[in-house]
């Protein structure tokens, strides 16, 4: 391959070349109808369609460094034709995108080839002045910064108090992630106080940023997931008069036709069921998490009143009927919680995984959610991450190549990839689960016989510095 590359260029530039053939010979052939032909092509010599096949068969790493061998090259490898042929051939590759913070509220994406385990670092989104017509007709310049998460969500509740001076003094923050058809995207949060309906796609491809459609409303702190290739956004917050509002609407967008559509909005139906109109006026509901699963949207839910927030199970939507309903008792009572309520999950073959953070130094679990039971189990016991007090994401979950993945920071603070397989434990407790209730299956899975099968192999690590984590996607193209 590497004399294929060689031969790739319009000049007679290798070594190898340059030994067998003086300057006169190489412009001999320069003048030739048949080397002028051939230096149009991607290979010389060969046909460009048979050069495309030969390019989809390279590992993806290797194009960054293919678009500098020409401009036809660069066209080539940036093409999405290219990765249609890719498709075809059973060459697609599943990367890791991870953003991640430094000081001054600075944000980066990287991605990690699994693979090769090298790193790439992606543009930067545009610093732009979005324009925007309010309802009233009057226009407002938004500022569009760095994307990223940059206050707690406690910061977010105090708006619902009329706390207003820290939201007045806020830079751009509270953005939605997400990733759907091969691209990432990039959705509302704050700028200073308003809160955004502007869209950003990052495509891969041609390693570029560019906006999109933007939604109906703007939104802080939403959720996102996917289904049937679109990305669904639910809740979040709004600014209104009144300081800060909970959103209970969604919405999906289609990536086909670039279109946004109307999603029954989340009924909230225990957070109805309150004792009382102060409770009701108190407790605000607000959605703490999204996760596609079994071809429906679940969403946990939470009440909040600063400082406090209680937990009231969840919805889920199904696209089927097009509707809402609740989250079984199990599973919405005993998902487990982040910082603030905030729940995370990924699913990995078909199982749906989450990490159970504790107090103590490398005792945090990783639980599965037993649908049958109803209940969350522990399947791994030991977590090696570090409860940095300090950080907002002290870890993020991934699931890719089949297995279960933890980013956290090392001993050392570097960002640290780690993945394990929980597969063997699941078959442990699948077999046990028939002569055991879900109590002492919960015990079960809890014993050390069984969790300290599971060995963390750290896949990759990088020094960021003191950036901090603040989200991650997989895209498989």
């Amino acid at each position: 391959m590497g004399a294929v590359l060689s031969l790739a260029g319009p000049r007679c530039r290798t070594r190898d070349y340059i030994e067998t053939s003086n300057n006169e010979s190489c412009k001999k052939q320069k003048l030739s109808p048949s080397f002028d032909e051939d230096s149009q092509r991607l290979i010389p010599s060969l046909p460009d369609e048979l050069s495309i096949q030969i390019l989809a068969r390279l590992p993806r790493i290797h194009y960054f460094n293919l678009r500098l061998v020409s401009r036809k090259w660069k066209a080539t490898v940036t093409s999405h034709e290219l990765f249609k042929v890719r498709q075809e051939l059973g060459m697609r590759e599943e990367w890791l995108y991870i953003l991640t913070k430094i000081e001054d509220d600075i944000l980066f994406w990287h991605a990690l080839d699994p693979l090769s385990r090298k790193w790439q670092r992606l543009p930067p989104l545009p610093n732009v002045i979005h324009e925007e017509e309010s309802k009233k007709g009057s226009s407002g310049l938004w500022m569009w910064n760095m994307v990223g998460s940059s206050i707690k969500i406690a910061e977010i509740v105090r708006g619902w108090l009329g706390w207003k001076d820290t939201l007045d003094q806020m830079l751009f923050c509270g953005c939605a992630i997400g990733a759907v058809d091969g691209c990432l995207y990039v959705l509302g949060g704050f700028s200073r106080s308003s809160t955004m309906r502007c869209v950003w796609r990052y495509d891969p491809i041609v390693n570029a940023w560019s906006e999109v459609t933007s939604m109906s409303v703007g939104r802080a702190y939403c959720k996102t997931g996917i289904l049937n290739n679109k990305l669904y956004v639910v809740g979040g917050v709004s600014r209104g008069r009144g300081g800060l509002t909970p959103l209970q609407s969604a919405e999906v967008f289609d990536p086909c036709t670039g279109t946004w559509s109307q999603v029954p909005s989340m009924p909230f139906s225990k957070a109805q069921v309150l004792p009382n109109a102060f409770f009701a006026d108190m407790l605000k509901p607000i959605a703490t998490g999204m996760t596609s699963y079994m071809g429906r949207l679940f969403v946990p839910q939470s009440l909040y009143s600063w400082p406090f927030f209680v937990d009231v199970g969840g919805e889920i939507y199904d696209p089927n009927t097009n509707s809402w309903a609740e989250m079984p008792n199990g599973m919405g009572d005993g998902w487990p919680a982040r910082q603030a309520g905030t729940k995370l999950s990924v699913v990995v073959d078909g199982e749906l995984y989450a990490f159970d953070p504790s107090s103590s130094l490398d005792s945090g679990k990783i639980k599965v959610y037993d649908r049958k039971e109803d209940a969350w189990k522990v399947v791994i016991r030991k977590v090696p991450v570090r409860d940095l007090t300090d950080s907002e994401s002290p870890y993020l979950l991934a699931g890719f190549h089949g297995k279960l993945h933890v980013i956290t920071k090392d001993a050392n603070r570097n960002i640290s990839i780690l993945r394990a397989d929980p597969r063997d434990n699941l078959g442990s407790m699948s077999s046990s689960s028939v002569s055991h209730s879900a109590d002492s299956l919960h015990e079960h899975s809890d014993s050390p016989a069984e969790s300290d099968t599971v060995v963390w192999k750290a896949i990759a690590t990088r020094n960021f510095g003191s950036a901090e984590l603040v989200n991650c996607q997989v895209l498989d193209i």
